[in-house]
C-alpha cells in the first residue's frame, strides 16, 4: 500500500464540484476514473477542500491511496493521459507517510475572487470572473472587509446546507486589491463554512455599489438573510492549501 499526494488545477465550469454525484462529472469522479484506467484499482481521491460546481482552482491537495506501490512520476503521467480531454490536470504527485490526509492535515486553506468591473461583458474570462458592470466603491468594500476578519459566528454567511458543526470561524485574511478592470479579493482561513467565501464576496459587493449594510449588525443577526446575495460560482478560486509537514 502506498500514498500518493497530487496537486491539481481544474475548470470546474463544466463540472459539478468536487464531490463524486451521479448528476454529472466531478472532478472527484474524473481523478478516479484516470486511476482506474491506469491501474485497475478502484482508490476513493480526498481533497483539502470540496468546492462546489463551476468553481475553479489553481492548486488543489487531494490524496489516495494505491495497493500496488507505483512510481510518483509515472502515476503523475499516467493520469495526465486519462485526463487528456477533461478540465483537470495533475500539476504534481509525490508519495506520502500514511499520517497525511489531504484534507484533515491541512492547516489553512486559500481561495481568491475576481470580479471583472468594467462596462462591457466578458469574453476571453467568460465563466472565469464575475461581471459586474455598475461603479464601485472600493474603499467603503475594504473597510467592510477589515471587520470581517478576525473569529467570529459566520451563521449569516452560512449557506442553508452546510453541515458544519459550528458557525464559528476564524478568518485569517481578507483582502481587495484592484488592478485594471480586475477587482481580487483573497481569503485565507484554516477552514470555511459552506458558501462562506461566496456570500461574503456578494455582500461586499453590494457595500460597493452603496447597499447600506453595517457587518457588525450582520454578524449580530445571525441569520443568512443578514448579508448580501451569494457571488456566483465561476469568479472563485481554491488557490492552495498549507500543511504543517512543508518545507517551504
Amino acid at each position: 500500500m502506498a500514498r500518493y499526494k497530487i496537486n491539481i488545477e481544474y475548470d470546474g465550469t463544466d463540472l459539478i464540484g468536487w464531490q463524486e454525484n451521479s448528476q454529472g462529472p466531478s472532478v472527484q469522479s474524473l481523478l478516479q476514473d484516470a486511476i482506474y484506467k491506469f491501474c485497475g484499482e478502484k482508490a476513493i481521491v480526498f481533497a483539502a477542500g470540496r468546492t462546489d460546481a463551476g468553481v475553479h482552482a489553481l492548486n488543489m491537495v487531494a490524496h489516495f491511496d494505491l495497493e500496488k506501490e507505483q512510481d510518483a512520476e509515472t502515476v503523475k503521467k499516467a493520469l495526465n493521459f486519462y485526463l487528456m480531454n477533461e478540465p483537470v490536470s495533475v500539476l504534481n504527485c509525490e508519495k506520502v507517510g500514511d499520517d497525511f490526509h489531504a484534507r484533515f492535515s491541512c492547516t489553512k486553506r486559500h481561495y481568491k475572487y475576481i470580479v471583472l468591473n468594467r462596462n462591457t461583458p466578458p469574453v476571453l474570462q467568460k465563466n472565469r470572473v464575475w461581471w459586474v458592470p455598475q461603479k464601485l466603491d472600493i474603499n467603503a468594500m475594504k473597510l467592510a472587509a477589515e471587520k470581517l476578519v478576525g473569529k467570529h459566528d459566520f451563521s449569516s454567511f452560512r449557506a442553508s446546507e452546510c453541515q458544519a458543526k459550528s458557525p464559528i470561524k476564524t478568518l485569517d485574511v481578507c483582502t481587495i486589491t484592484k488592478y485594471g478592470d480586475e477587482i481580487v479579493f483573497e481569503f485565507s482561513a484554516r477552514s470555511f463554512l459552506h458558501h462562506q467565501v461566496r456570500n461574503m464576496v456578494g455582500t461586499l459587493i453590494e457595500i460597493g455599489m452603496g447597499k447600506p449594510y453595517d457587518i457588525d449588525k450582520i454578524f449580530a443577526a445571525k441569520n443568512r438573510s443578514a448579508a448580501g446575495i451569494n457571488a456566483p460560482a465561476c469568479g472563485l478560486y481554491f488557490v492552495s492549501a498549507d500543511y504543517a509537514t512543508d518545507d517551504d
